[in-house]
């Protein structure tokens, strides 16, 4: 945590001593936070300020400043696009998980990945939301275009989606999911380029669990480089 960021917004009472501490933390107007989840856990305990219309926060991981509109967290002058978060893959890495990903203040998200590479060729890159290991649908045809290969991805109530590829020169992932916070079904949408074919399409995962992390695995192989980026469609 930055030297400014806090985990309260204390509430005071009448006739209250304040503190050094405690003072600071008043005179930096904004309240700042590491992350999102410090944000959320600072309001509304015992002896905290109640989350209500107007509240405004800074977030560290983001660099983003904040206000609660009585329903959810938006960001000040936000395109249709926020970043979330960004995780840098290691190295002949077996899978990778990316948590805090997913919250209250987004109902859809974009995540891609950037450079990287695999040990095999032409693998694809699956994807599951928290620990669930069952009840993925999707379907994805696929449009040859040099050599062989399948001419569609699919399954039904499978273990994970696939939602991109890995060579030997890099990851290939851009996918969109709505709802994968909320108590709904989540909707998956892919656009994958493989090495001999390409296509786009989607699917769901069959459940109304909540989530706030995926992990990407690779079918063959390790992953070794690359950033995954999240990103979150701004509600208005």
């Amino acid at each position: 945590m930055g030297a400014n960021a806090q985990t309260a917004v204390p509430a005071f009472v009448a006739g209250e001593i304040l503190t050094a501490v405690e003072m600071t933390q008043v005179n930096t107007g904004v309240p700042v936070f590491a992350t999102t989840t410090t944000r959320d856990n600072a309001f509304s305990g015992t002896g905290e300020k109640v989350l209500a219309q107007g509240q405004f926060a800074f977030i560290e991981a983001t660099n983003t400043t904040q206000y609660y509109n009585g329903s959810a967290w938006v960001t000040v002058g936000a395109s249709g696009l926020t970043l979330i978060t960004s995780q840098v893959i290691g190295s002949a890495v077996a899978s990778v998980q990316v948590t805090g990903a997913f919250s209250t203040t987004y109902d859809a998200y974009k995540i891609i990945v950037a450079g990287g590479a695999g040990s095999s060729a032409n693998a694809g890159i699956r994807m599951t939301l928290g620990a669930t290991a069952a009840n993925y649908y999707y379907g994805i045809p696929l449009a040859i275009y040099s050599g062989g290969g399948a001419a569609s991805l699919a399954g039904t109530n499978t273990t994970s989606w696939e939602v991109g590829s890995v060579n030997a020169a890099s990851l290939n992932v851009n996918v969109e999911l709505v709802d994968p916070f909320n108590t709904k079904t989540t909707k998956m949408f892919a656009q994958v380029a493989k090495d001999t074919s390409g296509g786009s399409g989607g699917g769901f995962l069959d459940n109304t669990t909540s989530y706030t992390a995926f992990t990407f695995t690779p079918s063959a192989g390790t992953f070794t480089g690359g950033t995954i980026y999240v990103y979150g469609y701004a509600k208005a």
